[in-house]
């Protein structure tokens, strides 16, 4: 027999496991298995990502399912992979550049690309070792990477197969445009909030006339360009001026006014200004009536000659003399505060300008129709459900996609120009000459597409897509997507868009969205308020299986987590409680083989080996629905109280006198009482092993390849589930049970109050209120003695309290435990008051402080509800002090 070292050291456990099961190839799904295929894929973490706390429970998440489905036989594939995160990544670079005092621009395109792609080496292994450090169980062996040889021939045969169905076009627009990283974001990639402004009101003289129309506008400076007043053809007020025209103020540019019924007539003084080149609802009305667009912006934020003497300034400083100007020359009536939403780049934060601009898109509702379709008949389910309204108003709201970019790093767009005739020529591979003129100068378009347009090609893209690979038929589509809300549009919707239109069917069935890590003040975590925790410095001093288990339990089901260094202790804990418990069973069950294959001997089973066998066949069934139901937590907290609470804590208790084999020499009768005990806590542990793998996957391989002995001692990774014993299912015995472990329960807590020294066995008197209750605890006085750790135990209808002794209740009875020789009783009752004495005296500081109006009103709010419990849990106490006082009195 393997010695169990006394204390579980993750340190020296689990880089060696982890070693083990690649060096095994447990991870690898095999295309030749005839068994059940279940796969996903991970969400590609960005290349510029360091391991965070988010990570580690998404990943964590991913890696419980995938451990669970192929203990049941699954053959499972996770497919792990990295993003090249366009905008990230090279801002990222560019900022080494400049310290270099260099730019991109200085060292040209190639060149930059190059020195992007030697720094995406460095890092991707460093993203791929921190998911190893967690656990996860992913098939590294088919790592992909969104640029890729593979993937980056999907993104090309997708663009020009959408380009040929008419599904992308080139257009003018108003996109979004960020000043700082000089490119167009998504309407998704816009971070808005609301900020405090102003509203300016200007003067716009009417041609002809002394009469002048006064407009409002959170935007002074885009006045420049504009080209038109509108009013509400339903406004009274204005009718007049329709047809006329407005004097630009500063430029004196003439402007039409016009009719629109997109003007709100609450807005401002019901007149505004028109500047279809700098706002997307202007461009609309533009069109509508055939307006010029006048751009005034350069790429960089700055006016340009369109502006006139404003040309060269940074736009919000142009705002500033712009209004100077207006005040001097008295075209500005009024400024009063305004409180709007300001859109900034989700990348560096800048103020984003709606910008006129050439762009790629995608036509999007074409593609939603369908996605809408799987959501709402249930080809593909949310968990929790309530997302599915967030899937579908984005989708039923779905305005096409800017795809195009300005940047260097990314899949370039697979257009070509002719340097000749300007023709367009749409290509999976640059063509020779000019499909027009047969010119052979061709240029391709400077752009990159979005990195989301290689991300939503992922379920697929990553096995294999377009080519017709083996792993295509095997794996997709793939199973269930974990993700978090903040990308169900951006990514999980497009995803189910893009599986459609090129597989055909779904990309996976079911989409389970956990909730965002919070600090404990419910605080969401970022670098910038430093409030983050690394995860892997809590597996440092923790080990991964205490990181997995804590954020599990620690976070509901679709709920935010609240999390602080401390919450990885439940982990750690838990993790020692399993290795101590499978110490103390190997220790003792003797000659007794815990076998892989090891099954229930049903011979002389006792009242506690059937109650914890009709436990271990109900948490079986509840972890398994729970999983099953995307409960993860929950799933987890049935593990956890079945392991810690009713195995460790209850029946191991119960059966120790058992252990002990030659206790009574040679009575067979006990003889075959120990054997089934041992045999009965060797399956259940293995069992439980096998229920904690998924959440705690280093501490039970290590305890299974101790404790298992036999010819197979094959990884606990590829172990079977377990199945449910079924038949030794027992409700009444479960019930009666329960009042016995609460009972103990009572009696034991009652003895800790009072500082009962643990060796000294108190005698327990029930009174109970019916003779039902009096069989049930008669039946069961064993096992009251071996979990209350107690004496004599005796039972009746008609007990009297002793003089001189502690009480307690339970659910139909009255608990006495006679105190005369366990406790010196005037030092007891000294060390009572002292403690009543203490907790008195808090109480009312706590009071002062709570009656004190300034604390309540200038504290914040969670530290006020801190003191609150503080107090409540301080009363509780002081009346538990004064009843066990009372049981001294007299004496």
């Amino acid at each position: 027999m393997i010695d169990i070292p006394k204390a579980y050291n993750p340190k020296l456990v689990e880089d060696k496991v982890y070693d083990k099961w690649i060096e095994d190839g447990i991870f690898h799904g095999q295309l030749s298995s005839k068994k059940k295929s279940y796969s996903i894929v991970i969400p590609p973490p960005n290349v510029t990502d360091v391991l965070h706390i988010g990570h580690a429970l998404n990943n964590t998440l991913q890696d419980i399912l995938i451990r669970w489905k192929r203990m049941q036989g699954c053959e499972a594939e996770w497919l792990p992979g990295v993003d090249h995160a366009g905008i990230a990544t090279q801002v990222v670079v560019e900022k080494s550049l400049a310290r270099e005092g260099r730019s991109r621009h200085d060292i040209g395109r190639e060149k930059f690309v190059q020195k992007v792609w030697k720094w995406k080496e460095e890092k991707f292994d460093r993203i791929i070792n921190q998911l190893k450090k967690i656990g996860c169980s992913c098939d590294w062996d088919r790592t992909r990477f969104t640029m890729d040889e593979g993937l980056s021939k999907a993104v090309i045969e997708v663009f020009c197969s959408l380009y040929e169905k008419g599904m992308i076009y080139r257009g003018e627009r108003i996109i979004n445009w960020c000043p700082d990283c000089l490119t167009t974001l998504s309407d998704d990639e816009v971070e808005h909030d609301e900020v405090d402004s102003f509203l300016w009101y200007i003067k716009y003289k009417i041609k002809g006339s002394d009469d002048y129309l006064t407009v409002a506008t959170t935007r002074p400076e885009t006045m420049l360009g504009d080209t038109a007043v509108a009013v509400n053809p339903a406004d009274e007020r204005f009718k007049q001026y329709v047809g006329q025209s407005a004097i630009l103020p500063i430029l004196d540019r003439e402007l039409p006014i016009v009719a629109d019924d997109y003007v709100d007539v609450e807005f401002g003084t019901g007149a505004v200004k028109i500047t279809p080149a700098h706002d997307p609802n202007d461009f609309d009305i533009g069109i509508r009536h055939s307006l010029e667009r006048i751009n005034i912006l350069n790429e960089n934020g700055t006016l340009n000659k369109n502006a006139g003497k404003y040309a060269g300034l940074d736009r919000f400083e142009a705002r500033k003399k712009l209004v100077d100007e207006l005040k001097e020359k008295g075209h500005l009536e009024k400024i009063e505060n305004y409180s709007l939403i300001s859109g900034t780049c989700y990348r560096c934060h800048t103020v984003v300008e709606p910008y006129l601009s050439k762009q790629w898109f995608v036509k999007m509702k074409p593609l939603a129709a369908p996605a809408i379709e799987s959501v709402k008949t249930g080809r593909v389910k949310f968990h929790p459900e309530h997302w599915v309204k967030t899937y579908l108003h984005w989708m039923e709201n779905v305005r096409d996609w800017c795809i195009s970019r300005q940047l260097w790093w990314g899949h370039r767009i697979p257009v070509f120009y002719c340097d000749e005739c300007d023709e367009i020529i749409v290509a999976r591979i640059k063509p020779e000459k000019c499909t027009k003129c047969d010119c052979t100068v061709l240029n391709q378009d400077e752009d990159v597409l979005d990195t989301w347009f290689s991300s939503w090609l992922w379920p697929f893209s990553t096995f294999g897509w377009p080519e017709k690979k083996p792993e295509l038929d095997k794996f997709f589509p793939t199973k269930a997507l974990m993700t978090a809300s903040e990308i169900i549009y951006l990514w999980v919707a497009r995803m189910v868009m893009s599986s459609l239109e090129f597989m055909g069917t779904e990309p996976f069935s079911d989409v389970y969205i956990h909730g965002t890590v919070r600090d404990s003040d419910g605080i969401k975590m970022s670098k910038s308020l430093g409030n983050g925790i690394d995860p892997l410095l809590i597996i440092d001093q923790y080990g991964a299986d205490a990181l997995r288990a804590s954020l599990i339990l620690a976070t509901p089901e679709g709920q935010d987590p609240h999390i602080s260094e401390k919450t990885f202790e439940i982990g750690r804990n838990f993790a020692n409680k399993i290795w101590s418990a499978s110490r103390f069973v190997r220790m003792n069950v003797g000659d007794c083989k815990l076998t892989a294959d090891m099954k229930i001997v049903e011979d002389d089973l006792e009242m506690p080996d059937k109650w914890i066998l009709s436990r271990l066949a109900k948490s079986i069934g509840q972890i398994n629905n729970y999983l099953s139901g995307f409960r993860f937590s929950t799933a987890a907290k049935a593990a956890y109280d079945f392991a810690w609470n009713d195995y460790c804590s209850n029946y191991l208790e119960m059966i120790k006198p058992r252990y002990k084999a030659n206790q009574n020499g040679d009575d067979p009768k006990f003889q075959r009482s120990s054997l089934a005990a041992r045999q009965s806590s060797g399956y259940v542990l293995l069992q439980i092993l096998k229920l904690l793998h998924p959440f705690m996957p280093f501490v039970t391989e290590e305890i299974w390849s101790l404790v298992l002995e036999g010819d197979n001692k094959d990884s606990i990774s590829i172990a079977s589930w377990p199945e449910p014993p079924l038949k030794f299912i027992d409700d009444d015995l479960e019930k009666d049970m329960k009042k016995v472990i609460t009972l103990a329960e009572k009696v034991r807590m009652a003895c800790a109050e009072l500082d009962v020294p643990p060796a000294k066995k108190p005698n327990v008197l029930i009174k109970c209120e019916s003779d039902e209750l009096v069989e049930i605890y008669n039946t069961h006085t064993e096992e009251i003695r071996n979990l209350a750790r107690s004496g004599e135990v005796k039972v009746g209808t008609d007990i009297k309290k002793p003089p001189l002794s502690a009480s307690a209740v339970v659910p139909g009875a009255e608990i006495f435990i006679p105190l005369e020789g366990l406790i010196d009783i005037d030092l007891e009752r000294s060390r009572l008051e002292k403690q009543l004495e203490d907790k008195t005296n808090f109480r009312e500081k706590l009071t002062r402080k709570l009656k004190n109006e300034d604390f309540v009103n200038r504290a914040p709010a969670e530290v006020v509800d801190a003191e609150k419990a503080k107090l409540i849990k301080t009363e509780e106490l002081i009346e538990k002090l004064n009843k066990n006082l009372e049981s001294l009195a007299g004496w």
